[in-house]
């Protein structure tokens, strides 16, 4: 099992920054691989950043590539999302996961889940 607790969601302006925290307990071979997601009402879940911790490998999807970056801390279990030119469409719940995989419709998706934090990007 894993735990995740996330934080460092709000509110903020186009262009502002942000910083989202998730801290992992628990079985340290599921949480080789984590990431962000996030989901907006009526839209689908979007995998937004992907880490290795392992080798440190990270993955991005196409519409944060360049604003967005994904670290962690092995020291704290932590992994982090920094959100940096924040836009309107940004405006999410986003949720820390672990242990990912790509299901049979070829989506990424992961087998824990942390609560969600939310994010609104205000024009």
């Amino acid at each position: 099992q894993v735990q995740l607790v996330e934080s460092g969601g709000g509110s903020v302006q186009v262009g502002e920054s942000l910083r989202l925290s998730c801290a992992a307990s628990g079985n340290t071979y599921s949480r080789y691989s984590m990431g962000w997601f996030r989901q907006a009402p009526g839209k689908e879940r979007e995998a937004v950043a992907r880490i290795y911790t392992g080798g440190g490998s990270t993955h991005y999807a196409d519409s944060v590539k360049g604003r967005f970056t994904i670290s962690q801390d092995n020291a704290k279990n932590t992994v982090y999302l920094q959100m940096n030119s924040l836009k309107p469409e940004d405006t999410s719940m986003y949720y820390c996961a672990a242990a990912l995989y790509v299901d049979s419709a070829g989506r990424w998706t992961a087998s824990y889940w942390g609560q969600g934090t939310q994010v609104t990007v205000s024009s």
